[in-house]
């Protein structure tokens, strides 16, 4: 694997100890001349892997999420924030503030050829830790990586922990990464290891190195793995829920819908979906998820235990931001910590209702007797299905992938108590990914280099959110996404939306948040001009020529089978 040389490493710390001595200078005097000015705030960035909308216990969800449902009891909840649907474009967007074809992730870590679709961050891209290094931040990662790139150190990031793609394993500190190069991570016994502790012990490591410098606030982004596959959970929390899920997912869902609704997370009137559709691996077979009751009992008993697996892995992730909330509230720091949750897109639905094994593809071992009890295991590998992926995104359509709103919707939960006046809020404010980056620097006083690194930068699309926090009333905007063909556009409460190789779809999300009623025949007008604005955007922004082959299999030339509604 290329590594940067001693030499860039060496430039690298002290470019930073240099532009962080100015900040402390600058700092201290303003602090002489303005002694009740609020100490800038430090920022924990919490970003989930395949989370889906409703999993969290103050999202609707039967997991137990005590930590995050209270820092959103204390916080602020958003109920209309986007992603791109997918894990390496987003963490583009959420490191750059950019869309991601606009800083070459328009697809995964494989270089198409195309502008938009490198594989990798491209060199004019500014991280946000990058721009909060330019007055006096410090700045770790620990958690998943997956931007193409070797090394985040190089980014702006003075300390790495974790994977540099998406995790195989759980179990193993082997595949786990420590940068720079020559930095130790923590040792572990064989049998005290679990990834989502891990990261959560170098984020604290992170923490408490980074107060070694008192007057420089930090930035910690903590990329959890969980809950994407491979369902891995220590076997204790795994048994928490080995009951729970043999309900099935449709009771679940419809029970799920209810509580949404009770929290004021919906509007009364938001109907569930149908269950939704599938499509295969290599999309060779297509279908819509089934009734649960219509499983013959080995298989209900097999999804079940997936299941159970996938809400262990949730539960542990929240009970280690437990850790972390406790380390600051120990310390008097937690007011003035900006922390901000959501997840990097909707849940996975690969590839059919049956989930795999081994590796991605069409490959399902249906588990069964004293099996059922080792599904989880350091030697084990499966994924939860499209099935509960559709419980997961309760109550919208369709899942990772797809730009509809079970792809594209997240929990985002805020929670800042010297800054938000309202904990316990529900805001409705429409929100993406691209403004992440705005909104932490708004919190930290910094304004977007024009120039970094000797290049010029790239403006920012998106726009603080922490006017909305306050009170504020949102501006209409236009938002865009793209992801393997699968196209949307919204503007307003319309959103235009079509799956790769379809007609467009015209929603009123004001009125059907869950896509239900097609408008597109009754307002083909909207149609069109929507449909210009996203080409005008997408021809800016390297979206379009899209790629002829993203070199995957499973995606067919001219898009998925086609499926008559469900009713």
């Amino acid at each position: 694997m290329p590594i940067r040389s001693d030499y860039a490493q060496t430039s690298f710390r002290l470019r930073f100890l240099s532009a962080a001595l100015l900040a402390s200078v600058l700092l201290v005097g303003c602090a002489g001349s303005e002694p009740d000015v609020e100490p800038r705030p430090n920022i924990l960035l919490i970003v989930a892997d395949d989370l889906g909308f409703s999993d969290l216990g103050r999202y609707g969800g039967e997991i137990e999420t005590p930590h995050l449902d209270q820092l959103a009891e204390d916080g602020v909840r958003l109920t209309e924030f986007y992603t791109t649907g997918r894990c390496c474009p987003s963490r583009a967007s959420i490191l750059t503030g950019q869309y991601p074809h606009r800083v070459g992730l328009g697809h995964m870590t494989r270089d198409t050829g195309r502008r938009g679709y490198r594989g990798s961050v491209s060199d004019d891209a500014v991280t946000i830790a990058q721009t909060l290094g330019t007055s006096g931040y410090r700045s770790f990662i620990s958690g998943k990586w997956h931007l193409g790139t070797p090394d985040p150190t190089a980014h702006g990031f003075e300390e790495f922990y974790g994977t540099l793609v998406s995790a195989q394993t759980f179990w193993d500190p082997e595949h786990y990464t420590r940068l720079p190069v020559g930095s130790q991570p923590r040792e572990y016994a064989p049998e005290e290891f679990y990834g989502t502790d891990a990261l959560t012990d170098h984020a604290l490591d992170f923490i408490d190195l980074a107060r070694e410098t008192p007057d420089q606030p930090w930035f910690v982004y903590l990329a959890y793995n969980a809950p994407h596959f491979p369902l891995q959970a220590p076997e204790e929390v795994i048994e928490k829920y080995k009951d729970i899920y043999t309900k099935g997912w449709d009771v679940l869902r419809a029970e799920r819908l209810v509580r949404m609704k009770e929290l004021g997370l919906v509007s009364e009137d938001t109907e569930l979906t149908p269950r939704s559709p599938w499509w295969n691996y290599g999309e060779t077979e297509a279908g819509w998820n089934p009734a649960w009751d219509s499983l013959p009992a080995d298989r209900r008993a097999d999804l079940a235990r997936r299941m159970a697996i996938f809400a262990a892995m949730v539960d542990r992730m929240d009970e280690n931001i437990g850790r972390i909330v406790s380390n600051l509230t120990a310390r008097g720091e937690l007011d003035n910590t900006l922390i901000v949750f959501l997840s990097d897109n909707g849940a996975c639905a690969e590839w059919d209702p049956n989930g795999f094994d081994i590796q991605s593809s069409n490959n399902n071992i249906l588990h069964a007797g004293d099996d059922l009890d080792h599904m989880g295991e350091a030697d084990t590998y499966h994924s939860a299905g499209s099935g509960w992926a559709n419980l997961s995104n309760t109550p919208w359509r369709l899942y990772k992938h797809f730009n509809h709103e079970g792809g594209v919707s997240t929990p985002l939960i805020v929670h800042w108590p010297s800054r938000i006046g309202r904990p316990g809020a529900i805001k409705s404010g429409m929100g993406h990914i691209i403004d992440l980056v705005p909104t932490l620097m708004d919190a930290a006083g910094t304004e977007h280099p024009t120039e970094f690194a000797g290049r010029q930068t790239i403006p920012l699309p998106g726009q603080s959110f922490l006017p909305i926090l306050d009170g504020s009333d949102q501006v209409e905007r236009t938002l865009y996404f793209e992801h393997e063909g699968h196209r949307a556009i919204r503007k307003g409460s319309f959103k235009l939306v079509a799956r790769r190789g379809r007609a467009w779809e015209l929603y009123d999300l004001d009125e059907d948040r869950t896509e239900l009623r097609d408008l597109s025949m009754a307002q083909p007008q909207l149609v069109e001009a929507m449909a210009e604005s996203w080409d005008e955007w997408a021809a800016a922004n390297y979206v379009t020529p899209m790629p002829d082959d993203y070199d995957v299999g499973y995606m067919p030339e001219g898009g998925a089978p086609s499926l008559e509604p469900q009713r």
